[in-house]
């Protein structure tokens, strides 16, 4: 723009047009909602580009009314940072266009008072001013080269008053945006707050916290964890109304607020974990890994008069005790590990509000019995005029049932599990151990006393049979040559004599002992033919495939004989721990000078429809306690049937071991203890026993 030399005017035209080209770009730019630091890149490339400037500058007045450097082009070529007292001339001439409305022409090297400041620099600046008629936003300052006309100068100036409206345009939008969202932020924290502060309970609490939480923050996901004891558990996840416990996300999140509320410390996960502790680190590695967040934040929550105490001891620089959090916020993104400050500003807004909302919940929930009163709370129509009649009625009714379960007495009955059998029955025991080879018998076949009914094999007692024999014949053997050499007529050596009289009564003494040891073994042999000790029926399910060709031991169980034409009885096991109350029932009557019976009823499990009688005396009663499967410690009662047929089971219902449930009748006790006897019996064992 040199006003040497002559000038095209289609070049003109070009640059005319590439200009309004630039001032276009400018004002379309002005009014995009951008951050300040794009719009003033933007917009200083720009204008430098059109006024074919070595660089400018964009001064910004911050919150201390000192002007700060936003964006620079060519800043470093005009040497104003090599000297103090160049910036400090420069930054005063700064203030005094920031004050004026109609822009500043400087000359290189120029200046007025010191108060006025200078331009210190080689190149002529062009100031305009960013500002309303009420406010002051900054300056915008261009570098151009020295030498021009005052007219195209002055061309410069307006060019860049034109620039600084657009600007001042961009800012006031800028800020009325600002405006309009700060309002909308304190109308859903006023709405937050309001919310947050509704219920004292803490699981609504904590729900309210995360869902409206996550609305105010803006962030992808929040979760609530309360601090029980020494570990936290998340009671709230935001947009989940109900979530498993138990899954594998939510534990290793409680785990993570458990190492935060632990150690007081907020965590901070945005993909870098070099500075964390070891646990910290691997429980944050295995929480992403499972839940692809990108950006994880713990905060602790204390209470109100908690939160004192942290600041106190930040400002006094000392660690006193105080109490751990309450519990923790939880903030996450699966986006994107970004977390901006104004993001940082509402989470802490939602942090301080929710703190002091859970903090009052579980307060209030933690008085005495306040379920309890929350629940009678919850019913004042009970008390109402038109209802009152009726509650009165009810809890009279109520009361006098209560009053009668401690004043009425009742049948006091021990319920237990048996079993019905044949009162005559035997276990056909192994008498020695070996192979069964052959059983004779079937399930459910009768059979006589001496009836066989497993056949044996030892090979052992076998293999003594044959050794004792042989080791008997070679005895024999020995003993009718030492009786032909004393019949040799040719004998006449006394001496000789009376040795064969020696040796032949000691193998006569062996063969003695090999005869009464292969009796033996023979007896042992005929014990592998196992007999019936009684006459019955053998009830034991599947006796061939369950012995055939089976090796066994001695003393072991092979089937059992039962006798059903006889008598039959109940095997009852009564828990030890009931066993008080039935020989204390004995002892009461034979005291009184009654027999010493009590009463039984039982039904069968395969007919339940009818209840029959039974007795049991003291003298059927285990003298010892013994571990019996499902029913743990008990005592065996041997319970006997009524004497009359019809109060007996009908034939077709006695099988051997069928189930059945026996209630024996220990005298009268308070309908209360008769129905609770367990529950009272327990508290007085393990309550008022320990602590009293």
């Amino acid at each position: 723009m040199s006003t040497h030399g002559s000038v095209d005017p289609e070049s003109l035209a070009a640059t005319k047009q590439e200009i309004r080209s630039l001032v276009a770009e400018i004002a379309d730019l002005s009014k995009s909602d951008i951050s300040e630091t794009e719009f003033y890149a933007g917009m200083l490339n720009r204008v430098v580009s059109a006024l074919a400037a070595p660089g400018g500058a964009v001064w910004v007045l911050g919150e201390d009314n000192r002007l700060e450097l936003q964006f620079q082009i060519g800043l470093h070529e005009t040497e104003l940072a090599t000297s103090q007292e160049n910036q400090q001339r420069h930054g005063r001439l700064l203030l005094r266009a920031l004050s004026g409305d109609e822009g500043m022409l400087v000359a290189p090297h120029s200046g007025g008072t010191e108060e006025e400041g200078g331009n210190p620099t080689e190149y002529l600046l062009v100031l305009g001013a960013l500002a309303t008629e009420n406010q002051r936003y900054g300056v915008l300052e261009v570098f151009q080269r020295p030498g021009t006309s005052t007219t195209t100068q002055r061309g410069y100036l307006r060019f860049l008053l034109q620039i600084c409206e657009l600007a001042t345009s961009f800012l006031k939008s800028r800020e009325l945006r600002q405006f309009a969202t700060r309002e909308t932020l304190w109308n859903q924290l006023e709405q937050f707050s309001r919310g947050v502060h509704e219920s004292l309970d803490p699981r609504e609490t904590a729900y309210i916290l995360a869902n409206e939480g996550r609305r105010l923050i803006d962030c992808d996901r929040v979760s609530v964890a309360i601090r029980r004891g020494r570990h936290c558990r998340v009671e709230a996840v935001s947009g989940q109304d109900t979530f498993e416990n138990r899954s594998t996300s939510v534990v290793l999140l409680g785990e993570l607020a458990s190492l935060a509320v632990n150690t007081g410390d907020e965590i901070w996960y945005t993909g870098d974990t070099s500075d964390m502790a070891p646990q910290v680190e691997e429980a944050i590695h295995e929480y992403a890994d499972q839940s692809h967040t990108k950006a994880l934040g713990i905060l602790p929550l204390w209470r109100a008069e908690d939160e004192a105490v942290v600041e106190a001891e930040a400002e006094e620089n000392s660690r006193r005790r105080r109490d751990p959090p309450i519990g923790a916020l939880i903030i996450e993104q699966i986006n994107h590990s970004h977390v901006s400050d104004s993001l940082m500003q509402r989470i802490d807004m939602v942090r301080n509000h929710g703190a002091v909302a859970l903090g009052n919940s579980l307060q209030y929930d933690g008085l005495f019995l306040m379920p309890l009163w929350r629940a009678i709370g919850n019913q004042k129509w009970l008390i109402q005029a038109r209802t009152l009649p009726k509650t009165i009625t009810i809890s009279a009714a109520i009361a006098i049932f209560l009053l009668a379960l401690f004043i009425v007495p009742g049948s006091f009955k021990l319920t237990a599990d048996g079993t019905l059998q044949p009162s005559e029955r035997r276990d056909v025991f192994v008498p020695e151990s070996g192979v069964v080879t052959e059983v004779f018998v079937e399930h459910g076949e009768m059979v006589a006393e001496g009836d066989p009914l497993v056949q044996l094999e030892n090979s052992e007692l076998r293999r003594q049979v044959l050794e004792y024999r042989g080791q008997l014949a070679e005895t024999n053997k020995e003993l009718l040559r030492i009786t032909r050499q004393m019949q040799d007529e040719g004998m006449v050596d006394r001496v000789r004599r009376k040795e064969l009289a020696g040796q032949r009564m000691a193998f006569e003494a062996r063969r003695e002992s090999l005869e009464g040891q292969i009796a033996l073994v023979e007896d042992r042999e005929k014990q592998l033919l196992v007999t019936s000790p009684i006459s019955g029926v053998v009830v034991t399910w599947e006796v061939k495939n369950r012995l055939k060709t089976r090796p066994v031991d001695r003393g072991q169980i092979l089937m059992t004989i039962a006798n059903p034409d006889g008598e039959w009885e109940l095997e009852v096991l009564m828990p030890d721990g009931d066993m008080g109350h039935v020989v204390d029932q004995l002892e009461e009557q034979r005291a009184d000078g009654k027999e010493a019976v009590l009463d039984v009823g039982y039904v069968l499990a395969t007919d339940p429809s009818r209840t029959y009688d039974g007795y049991l005396a003291l003298a059927d009663i285990q003298q010892s306690a013994e571990v019996h499967n499902e029913q743990g410690n008990s005592v065996q009662l041997r319970v006997a049937m009524h004497e009359d047929p019809d109060e007996q089971p009908p034939v077709q219902y006695r099988r051997p071991g069928a189930t059945v449930k026996a209630k024996v009748y220990c005298g009268r006790a308070s309908l209360a203890y008769c129905w609770f006897h367990d529950l009272i019996d327990a508290f007085r064992t393990y309550i008022l026993f320990r602590f009293f």
